[in-house]
């Protein structure tokens, strides 16, 4: 099985990604499902039916779109339920939905601080003791809301693909994974530099459960989703499966032959991805989660300044307190992508919610440097 690529997410990518996937050596795919759309005005309607033409091929083998705001809306999906049988996707499938997860985490977070049950610039040492070595300078939450805390990635259960999906099943609990964070030292003095990495949020999510004395899921269930109205969003933990409606997701892996196989990666235990990263949604319940976040109706406004600031004076910092600022043709969107194996998501909303996008692609190389080509055609189209 081909080696995984180390995943970078930066705000240029999302658009801007210049190079493809190269071609691959596929098995004959089902017939295409054609795209089902319902649209209004003031959008390219054209060109994102276009972005979802011809799926499932080498590089997606469904997608699920929302295009919204004072703009107008536009809904499409495209694809199969799964290779085997063929069926058209379902629009309303639940996905993983990856990083995205962090938006979550950072609104429990605010809100906490908002209750005055979290201060943004007490060091987590305080919350946590014990929790990072005597090498660990104090660490604000803040900075951890913020990717600049200097804490180094934790270990996972292999380094490649073929580890990492022999391991599928396995639990690796968030502490086993900060504990070997913390076990690496700092990387940088906290503030320094900004280095986005899953543990600042891993932490994040134990500081959840050490605050309000409930485990993460039930916390940010109430303090989040149930305010948003996210009533098809759960934490899966241990459990491998995605429960409820779902596409399937795949990883394209060259075999020793050269030719590629689709691997079926639907399900996995996702618990070392933890606050970071293990939560199963909807296209509708992301996209209720960025308008009420963004209306204030999650987040009080005091506290919602931190989500659309980066920190100042570090060069070549884009992420704030869940998201990601990214400007594309005059415009500045905050935005969070998201990636687990066989599926690809974003949500992106301009501040006035003019225009916002939530799409879930099944990707076939979900974890790729690259921006998955399908995913990029919906963005350009969407954003521009």
């Amino acid at each position: 099985m081909r080696a995984r690529r180390r995943t970078t997410v930066l705000a240029a990518s999302l658009v801007l990604a210049l190079t493809a996937a190269g071609p691959l050596a596929a098995p004959a795919f089902a017939a295409p499902a054609p795209a089902s759309a319902h649209r209004t005005n003031a959008l390219d309607t054209e060109a994102l039916s276009a972005a979802l033409a011809g799926l499932p091929d080498a590089d997606a083998t469904a997608a699920l779109v929302r295009v919204g705001g004072t703009d107008g809306s536009w809904r499409g999906s495209a694809g199969v339920h799964d290779l085997t049988g063929g069926a058209a996707a379902d629009p309303d499938a639940r996905f993983r939905a990856g990083s995205t997860t962090k938006v979550v985490t950072a609104a429990a977070v605010l809100r906490l601080a908002a209750d005055r049950k979290i201060d943004l610039s007490t060091p987590i040492q305080h919350y946590l003791p014990g929790l990072l070595g005597r090498d660990f300078r104090p660490i604000t939450v803040r900075q951890l809301l913020n990717h600049t805390s200097g804490i180094p990635a934790g270990d996972g259960l292999g380094d490649t693909f073929a580890e990492l999906y022999a391991h599928r099943f396995d639990t690796l609990t968030p502490q086993r994974v900060v504990a070997s964070a913390a076990a690496k030292g700092p990387e940088f003095r906290p503030g320094r530099r900004q280095h986005y990495l899953n543990i600042n949020y891993t932490i994040l999510g134990l500081l959840i459960e050490k605050v309000t004395g409930q485990p993460y899921a039930t916390a940010a269930t109430r303090l989040v989703l149930a305010p948003a109205g996210m009533r098809d969003t759960y934490f899966p933990g241990t459990d491998p499966r995605i429960i409820g409606p779902h596409n399937h997701g795949y990883q394209a892996v060259e075999k020793a032959d050269g030719t590629t196989e689709f691997v079926d990666v639907t399900e996995w235990n996702q618990a070392d991805r933890f606050a970071a990263g293990d939560m199963i949604s909807t296209t509708a319940d992301l996209e209720r989660l960025l308008t009420s976040l963004f209306r204030g109706r999650v987040v009080p406004r005091p506290q919602l300044r931190e989500m659309f600031t980066v920190p100042a004076g570090i060069d070549g910092a884009t992420y704030s307190a869940g998201l990601q600022r990214f400007e594309f043709e005059g415009k500045v969107y905050w935005l969070k992508t998201g990636g687990r194996y066989g599926y690809n998501a974003v949500i992106a909303g301009t501040r006035d919610l003019s225009r916002t996008l939530v799409y879930s692609v099944n990707s076939t190389d979900a974890k790729s440097e690259d921006m998955n080509p399908v995913a990029r055609r919906i963005a350009m189209a969407a954003l521009k």
